[in-house]
């Protein structure tokens, strides 16, 4: 159940002219809160961005800001839930900001947040991250409930400054946004549109831009980045491929970035290509993500997946079969409707076959508005519960074994913290991303230190550093 907030008239009214002072300052303070998935993190950068050029000051702290703005997810829906407990949340606070709900929670939802949650000032569509200044505008001239959910405007442009990145070692570069796939669980084609490629000119000159300014990796992502289709072939002249994605990865690849990532893939779109393309360039990195989702081919079936499990187990023979080692990790719902103990055992059969490097395991969480919101046949949260755990408990015991491989081998690894074990540790990922952590100091961030591993964690690898 949504958490639902009731003002009075009278104390509507009262907030109201208290986020119309706090609007009207000089030097307003924003505080955005992000939730959910990489995307949402890159529109948090763009939104800080454009935020700043219209002359607003970004704070890391609420309780100090005029102006706050959930970033939200809809992937499941406790996650929807937690956005309308923050509101309640800020609702409360003595400065009383201007309260937005951004992202996919907002597509969705629209105007009927105002209803749900009545402290909230402003709701702006997943399309109208460049156009969160003049909404603020309109609410600052005196404007109630202001709500933007349209398409992009043309002119606009995937622009982030690089003072806004979430890291200074790491990138996102969005490659295509929206998903046509309609998977029957996914609320995703609802909430992102359907898929929209940035021009390859565009993406390759942001990644040169990227290494000129000192970034180590960069990391193409969206939806489904392997169904990267642009409206045209400008800035992938030259490059060999049997599809776009591949031939824009070469592209990337060409321009000398250090290390270059790509996620999430989706299985019916993962040509064999790709994997030439790693084998071609050594900065493109061994790490591969292709949800499978489940093992079972009738509830494939019913997921409109479109793939099958022996489909999905020769992508995997390919990816396995590259003349370099590739991590493989992989997304698995359990308890989807009409799922039965066969069904379950043969996603566990396909867990044991493929023997993923990482597993996201999720419980089925109904989303009202997709087909599968609709299905017969729901599974009970305690076997959901239990096979949640018995295939987490599954892919531990495989996960060991992989990772105790690694001891002996030496990983390249990019620095990027302080580990949160001890503080004489740094973290860092490798190229086939994992988590590696080894006696270092904070200095060291922003490198790259070949580590020769020594143990095996349950999530991460334990060395020491051999270079760097």
């Amino acid at each position: 159940m949504q958490h639902r907030v009731c003002l009075t008239t009278s104390d509507r009214l009262l907030a109201k002219t208290r986020l119309l002072e706090a609007a009207t300052a000089m030097n307003s303070k924003v505080y955005i809160e992000t939730f959910g998935c990489q995307m949402n993190v890159a529109d948090t950068e763009r939104a800080v961005t454009g935020l700043r050029k219209a002359g607003y000051e970004m704070t890391s702290a609420p309780d100090e800001a005029d102006v706050v703005l959930l970033n939200t997810c809809s992937v499941r829906e406790r996650a929807e839930r937690k956005v309308f407990r923050r509101v309640g949340e800020l609702r409360k606070s003595p400065r009383r900001p201007v309260i937005g709900v951004m992202g996919c929670v907002a597509q969705l939802e629209g105007p009927s947040i105002f209803q749900k949650a009545a402290a909230v000032d402003l709701v702006i569509g997943t399309r109208a991250t460049d156009r969160i200044p003049s909404l603020l505008a309109r609410i600052r001239d005196g404007e109630k409930f202001v709500i933007d959910l349209e398409e992009r405007q043309d002119g606009e442009v995937w622009d982030v400054s690089p003072a806004e990145r979430r890291s200074p070692y790491v990138a996102f570069v969005p490659i295509i946004e929206g998903c046509n796939k309609f998977c029957s669980f996914c609320i995703v084609p609802y909430s992102r549109g359907r898929e929209k490629s940035r021009g390859a000119t565009e993406i390759v000159a942001e990644v040169r831009q990227l290494r000129s300014l000192g970034y180590k990796e960069v990391q193409l992502i969206g939806q489904n980045v392997n169904s990267y289709r642009p409206k045209t072939e400008d800035g992938l002249e030259g490059y060999v491929g049997a599809t776009p994605f591949s031939r824009l990865l070469r592209a990337v690849a060409a321009t000398g970035t250090e290390r270059i990532k790509f996620t999430t893939s989706f299985p019916r779109d993962f040509h064999p290509d790709i994997v030439s393309a790693i084998e071609e360039y050594p900065n493109l990195c061994n790490w591969v993500h292709l949800p499978v989702q489940s093992g079972s081919d009738r509830m494939l079936k019913a997921m409109r997946r479109g793939h099958t499990s022996a489909d999905y187990l020769r992508r995997v023979e390919m990816i396995k079969s590259s003349t370099r080692r590739l991590s493989l990790t992989s997304d698995i719902i359990v308890g989807f409707p009409g799922e039965s103990e066969q069904d379950f055992e043969n996603t566990m059969q396909l867990v044991r076959d493929c023997e993923f490097d990482g597993l996201f395991i999720f419980k089925y969480s109904k989303r009202n508005g997709t087909p599968a919101a609709n299905f017969s046949q729901p599974v009970s949260e305690a076997d959901k519960t239990a096979r949640f755990l018995a295939l987490e408990e599954l892919q531990s015991s495989l996960q060991d074994k992989l990772y105790n491989k690694q001891v002996g081998r030496t990983l390249s690894v990019l620095v990027e913290k302080q580990s949160a074990r001890s503080n004489h540790d740094v973290s860092g990922h490798s190229t086939c991303n994992k988590v590696v952590n080894f006696k270092g100091n904070m200095k060291q961030c922003g490198s790259i230190v070949d580590v020769l591993i020594s143990e095996g964690k349950p999530n991460s690898l334990y060395g020491t550093a051999i270079s760097g």
